[in-house]
């Protein structure tokens, strides 16, 4: 039995301490958001926060995070930089096929969080994550806009 904190609640789940975080919250959680890519922790589609970082999951063992704050992209409202980020990417229409977005919103509250006024260097530098349509322009787009609505 591991104990992890997810989205603001304990849970307690009866895994092996190095099952990769991504599997632990997709398959025994049932939190579906965040999102298997490359496995290797390259792409980014597993991006969540763990007290506020934003880490890839695919690779994380479960028990390294134990008592750590995790947040996932179906909590990201509740948290007011999320919220303004997600409240961007749809005014802008950021994604197309959608299945990196998680994490990019993921990656993106992280630096927001840390630079709330992010030149384009720093967004450069933090949005490493993946995506096969190619929508980093508007992806900075919507670092800037929900950057300047604070």
């Amino acid at each position: 039995m591991v104990e992890i904190s997810v989205n603001g609640a304990t849970r307690r789940v009866d895994v092996e301490g190095d099952t990769p975080l991504l599997w632990v919250l997709r398959d025994t959680l049932g939190l579906t958001g965040t999102k298997y890519g490359c496995g290797v922790a390259q792409c980014g589609a597993c991006t969540v926060l763990i007290e506020g970082a934003a880490m890839r999951s695919c690779q994380l063992p479960v028990e390294s995070v134990a008592g750590q704050r995790i947040t996932t992209i179906e909590a990201i409202e509740a948290d007011p930089v999320g919220a303004r980020l997600v409240a961007a990417w749809v005014a802008l229409d950021v994604p197309q096929c959608g299945y990196c977005q998680s994490g990019q919103l993921m990656a993106a509250t992280a630096l927001l969080k840390e630079t709330p006024q992010p030149a384009e260097a720093d967004i450069a530098a933090a949005m490493t994550n993946l995506c096969r349509c190619g929508t980093y322009n508007m992806i900075a787009a919507g670092i800037r806009q929900a950057a300047d609505a604070a």
